[in-house]
């Protein structure tokens, strides 16, 4: 099966806040990479959060985002866990858990206040936090000589490409990761700008922050 070229994860984790009709809802934010993570930070907000009437969650996990749960914790079918799913789908983020909790305030919302209210508290969570992009790429091990360092890392520069690693012995030895697309460019570009003096070589694939 064909890699997927890119997904958008959680980089940094947030918790945003809102009231609806004196009821408190805390939209937490999560990083998970698997269901058994998920559950842990669920138990953990519900020990957190022990007093309030409902902790409502939904998560996504996989690079295809091909699990999903999502829990009304006692509120009526479809108006708490549903809703923040919506909102992860919505995101296009995946391994993300997103735990909705709410302090009764005496009003009841009715279906639609609900749906609403835990919509808008899992957004004010996402507003919170801070997504990136994972991409799909391939590491490359650079070595050369001393005489060519000026030329590669000029190169490098130019294209936004970050050293990951740095190793200086007999030889100067770089690894970078560059997108999977942008292979066959980046390794003709260094061998050109090196008069083909420069070793290149591929040591894994896989996903990288970009």
């Amino acid at each position: 099966m064909e890699n997927k070229a890119s997904y958008r994860i959680v980089t940094s984790e947030g918790t945003g806040e809102i009231v609806e009709k004196k009821s408190r809802f805390i939209g937490s934010v999560f990083s998970v990479n698997s269901v058994e993570e998920a559950e842990a930070k669920i138990t953990e907000q519900q020990k957190k959060y022990w007093d309030a009437r409902h902790n409502c969650y939904a998560f996504v996990i996989g690079v295809d985002s091909g699990i999903s749960r999502c829990s009304d914790n006692g509120e009526p079918s479809g108006t708490a866990g549903k809703p923040i799913l919506e909102v992860i789908k919505g995101a296009g983020i995946t391994n993300i858990l997103i735990v909705v909790t709410r302090y009764f305030g005496g009003v009841l919302l009715g279906t639609g206040g609900l749906v609403r209210a835990y919509t808008q508290a899992a957004q004010a969570g996402l507003a919170a936090s801070v997504t990136g992009q994972m991409i799909y790429g391939s590491k490359l091990h650079l070595t050369a000589d001393y005489n060519l360092v000026n030329n590669i890392q000029y190169y490098l520069r130019q294209e936004e490409i970050p050293l990951m690693d740095e190793t200086y012995t007999d030889k100067v030895e770089y690894d970078i990761v560059v997108k999977n697309e942008d292979e066959v460019r980046i390794t003709d570009g260094l061998t050109q700008k090196t008069e083909g003096k420069i070793i290149i070589e591929k040591t894994e694939e896989g996903y990288y922050p970009f």
